[in-house]
Order: C-alpha cells, then sequence, then structure tokens
C-alpha cells in the first residue's frame, strides 16, 4: 500500500491525542519514586514550586504544590541529590511531562549532612552563632520553661533531677518533637515564652530548655530547621538546648546559649544543688564569723595601744579646772575695776548736775519776797499763775532728771549681774569652797600646804580660820570683800546715793 494512502488509521485530534497520553502516563506512573540532583528552583507568588530534577543526560520537571511546600520536612536545595515521591502526569498546553511532588527527602545521610553543612555556615554568616550574643545562664532561676513533649521520658527525667537538686516553678510547653509540625511548634513555642508579659498572670521564665531524645540524623532534623535555629538565636530569655545525646549535633545548639549533652545534663546546669549550696552558706558564714572575731580583736588591741598614749582624763580637767579658775578670777578683777571705774563716772555726773529742789527752793524765796513787794492785785494773780508754771516746771525736772538716772542706773545692774555670773562666789553656793594662805592667795595643791600653816577657808556665807596638820589656827586676814565699802564723797542727805 502506498505510504500517501490514508488507509484504515485512526484520526486523533490534539486533544484527544494528548489526554490519551496523560490517561496512559498516570496509569502506568501513578506512584514513583525518583532520584537525582535537585536543579533550578523557583517558588511562584502563588506559593507553589517548580523545579527539576536531573542526571547526566536527562532532565525531569517537578511541581510541588502550595499545601505540599508548607509540610515539606526537607526543602529541595539546589545541587543537592533528593529523592522525591509523586506521580508523574503531563502538561498539554507544552507537551510535556512533570512530576508532581509529595514528598521529598535528601537521598542518604551524606546528602543531609551536606545540607547541614551548608546551612550552618549560611546561618554563622549571619552572626546567629558569635560569641558575643551568648546571654549568661541564672544561678537560681525562679521559673523555668520547658519545650519538649509532654509524652516522653525527657520531661520525666528532667522533672527528676529538678526534684533532687533544686525544685523549681516549671512551665510546660507541649510540642511535637519529630516530623514535618516539629520544627514549627518548636519555634512558635520560644517565641511564646519570650512574649509572656513581666509581671503578668502567667509567669515569665527566667530560663528555657528546649530538650529533645536521641535519635537518627532524620528525627532529629526538625532542630536543624532555620525557623528553630532562628528562634533560638532570637530569644531574650537565656536558653539551654539539650538535643539527642553528647554525640548529637545539631543547629540550634550553636544558637542556643549553653549546650547540654543529654536533657538531665540541662537540668543539672538549671539549678545548683541546695545542700551543697546550703553548705557553702554555712561554710561563709562560719568563715565570716571568725574574720570578724578577728577584726575585733585587732582593733581591741589597736585601742589598747591608743590608750596607753592618752594621759588620763582625770588630768586633762585638773589642767582644765586650773586655768578655769585662773581665768575667772582674772575676770573678776577686771570687772570689778571696771564696775569701779563705771561707779566713779557717775558720781562725777551727779555732782555736776544742779540739785532740782535746791534751785526750786530758791526760785520760790525769790518769788515770795517779790510777792511781798507788789500790792497790786493783778499783779498777785499773774504772780500766781507764774508761781504755777515753776511748781509744774519743778515736777516736769525731777521726772526729767529722774529718768536720766535710770538709764546708769540699768546699765550698773546689768554689769553686777554680769560680774556675778562670772565670778567664783556662784561655785561657791554650789558647796564648793575656797582656800587661801595666810597672805590671801589661794591654793590649789594639797602640796602648796606646809604642815601648821594658817589657812583661811571661804564658803559661800563667810570665811572661818583653820591650820593645816593640826597646828594653831591663826585669826583670819579679813578680805577686802568683807571690809565694808566706803561713803561715796560728796553725798548728801538731800538727793542720797545712788549705790
Amino acid at each position: 500500500m502506498d505510504a500517501d494512502t490514508p488507509g484504515n488509521l485512526p484520526e486523533f485530534s490534539v486533544s484527544e491525542l494528548s489526554g490519551a497520553v496523560k490517561r496512559t502516563i498516570e496509569g502506568a506512573f501513578d506512584r514513583v519514586r525518583v532520584r537525582g540532583e535537585i536543579g533550578r528552583v523557583t517558588q511562584a507568588g502563588s506559593g507553589h514550586m517548580y523545579l527539576s530534577m536531573k542526571e547526566e543526560n536527562a532532565v525531569l520537571d517537578c511541581v510541588c504544590w502550595k499545601a505540599t511546600v508548607n509540610r515539606l520536612a526537607h526543602r529541595p536545595e539546589q545541587g543537592l541529590e533528593m529523592i522525591a515521591t509523586g506521580r508523574l502526569t503531563t502538561y498539554p498546553g507544552r507537551s510535556s511531562y512533570q512530576l508532581v511532588i509529595e514528598h521529598i527527602e535528601p537521598a542518604g545521610v551524606g546528602a543531609l549532612m551536606a545540607l547541614l553543612e551548608a546551612r550552618r555556615k549560611a546561618l554563622a554568616a549571619e552572626g546567629l552563632f558569635d560569641k558575643e550574643r551568648k546571654k549568661p545562664i541564672p544561678y537560681l532561676p525562679s521559673v523555668i520553661g520547658i519545650v519538649t513533649s509532654p509524652t516522653g521520658a525527657v520531661i520525666r527525667d528532667i522533672m527528676h533531677r529538678l526534684r533532687d537538686r533544686f525544685p523549681r516553678h516549671v512551665l510546660l510547653w507541649p510540642v511535637v518533637v519529630q516530623g514535618d509540625a516539629a520544627a514549627g511548634q518548636v519555634a512558635a513555642a520560644i517565641r511564646g515564652f519570650n512574649a509572656l508579659p513581666e509581671g503578668g498572670a502567667i509567669p515569665r521564665p527566667d530560663l528555657l530548655i528546649v530538650a529533645r531524645g536521641g535519635g537518627s540524623i532524620e528525627d532529629l532534623w526538625a532542630f536543624n530547621e532555620e525557623i528553630v535555629v532562628r528562634a533560638a538565636a532570637e530569644s531574650a530569655i537565656p536558653l539551654i538546648s539539650a538535643i539527642g545525646h553528647e554525640t548529637d549535633t545539631t543547629l540550634i545548639d550553636f544558637a542556643s546559649d549553653r549546650r547540654a549533652p543529654t536533657p538531665t545534663a540541662a537540668a543539672e546546669m538549671a539549678v545548683p544543688v541546695r545542700a551543697e549550696l546550703a553548705g557553702r552558706v554555712l561554710e561563709g558564714e562560719q568563715r565570716l564569723v571568725s574574720a570578724s572575731a578577728r577584726l575585733l580583736e585587732r582593733l581591741r588591741g589597736e585601742v589598747r595601744g591608743l590608750a596607753r598614749g592618752l594621759p588620763h582624763p582625770s588630768r586633762l580637767v585638773e589642767q582644765k579646772t586650773q586655768d578655769l579658775d585662773g581665768r575667772a578670777e582674772t575676770l573678776r578683777r577686771v570687772m570689778a575695776l571696771l564696775l569701779q571705774e563705771r561707779r566713779g563716772a557717775v558720781r562725777d555726773l551727779a555732782h555736776r548736775l544742779p540739785q532740782p529742789r535746791q534751785t526750786i527752793a530758791e526760785k520760790r524765796t525769790v518769788l515770795a519776797q517779790t510777792a511781798a513787794g507788789l500790792r497790786h492785785q493783778g499783779l498777785r494773780e499773774r504772780l500766781s499763775l507764774v508761781g504755777d508754771r515753776l511748781d509744774r516746771a519743778g515736777r516736769d525736772l525731777d521726772r526729767t532728771f529722774d529718768a536720766r538716772l535710770d538709764d546708769p542706773r540699768r546699765r550698773i545692774g546689768e554689769l553686777s549681774k554680769l560680774l556675778e555670773s562670772y565670778s567664783y562666789k556662784g561655785v561657791l553656793e554650789r558647796g564648793f569652797a575656797v582656800v587661801r594662805d595666810g597672805s590671801g592667795a589661794p591654793l590649789t595643791r594639797a602640796a602648796m600646804v606646809p604642815a601648821g600653816a594658817a589657812l583661811t577657808i571661804e564658803f559661800a556665807d563667810g570665811e572661818t580660820g583653820a591650820v593645816a596638820g593640826g597646828a594653831p589656827s591663826a585669826p583670819p586676814t579679813p578680805s577686802a570683800a568683807s571690809r565694808p565699802r566706803p561713803r561715796p564723797p560728796g553725798a548728801t542727805g538731800k538727793q542720797g546715793d545712788l549705790f
């Protein structure tokens, strides 16, 4: 048959042929696993992810819908060898076929480690692992926040160790620690604890512990996710990571403030041992008491040494008492002289003033003589008026004279009181006495009195004689204070003495 003759071949439209191919491919490859190197990765604004898997001579286009992208435990990265699970389908608009990815994972441990190392370097370049970002762990936190599974052995081990060492208030934020949702829940728990306000209904933790038991690298992969690492690095609350066993290392360990090899070790890092703390406090108390006793003894020795170099207080008082007596005696003499001088000045002033009564009497005599020589009635009346005026003038003169003498009298009274306040007489009123020798000089020491010497003892109300050592008494010599004061010259019976 000629090739140009159509023959009996069926005729398909483009859509029919495309649909038949689509049904054939989807029926034959409904569920496949494909291994290859990830090529270009693009995520559209709608959230869908487009990528390619390639080998040396073949390329397979892949698409991952938005709902699946959000559930991926391992996000595909260019250059990484991964295994994708999904279904094969066609895209008639471009006459191509593609793999719809439902799950993707690194191809073996080596691929995971390569991805882990690449992610670690990228995050370290941002400074998330710098030592300057590390915060000190509080010595004795009041509230501890724990992010872990509520049903595993990890939380029981942590609580048991806390009770043994130092019981604290614990807040548990339950999360899943494995699987696609683990990373998001752990990051949300760390940020949730940090978002608690100070002084709120739920106390804000002073320390966080993110813990999980041991497992394979795939089991622990949630703690290598970028969202968890960033949440740990941003935490304002100090954070201890305790993921897996001592040989297990995850990226959260680099971002945390301190890494614990096991969850039990994290509890030991969080709180001290109460018994050891009490022992250290008791030891410090004993050392403080001993140091205080030594310091007190040293200070006592210094005080005793200083006391030996100081004179006895009674000697200091005796010396100052003698100085006071000497100054008081000097002041008494000076005040007596000053008072005597003021009194003389007042007497001189009084002598220079005419006697008002004598002047009035003389004027009255002259007036009487003048009145006797006059006979005229009008003159006598006028003289009577003049006499009344003279009487009033005399009384005014008396008052003026007395007022002028009041100020000297008040000044003399004040000086007398001042003299009395400085006089030793006041001391005698309190029961003391002054002992003088025969010449009237005061005796201030017993050594100054020879046996048999005649003494004069002055009390507040007078003087008496005495003999030292029982020898015969000599009559006391009257002192200047006991002799009567002489009457000031010029005093008359009319005006009287001002003193």
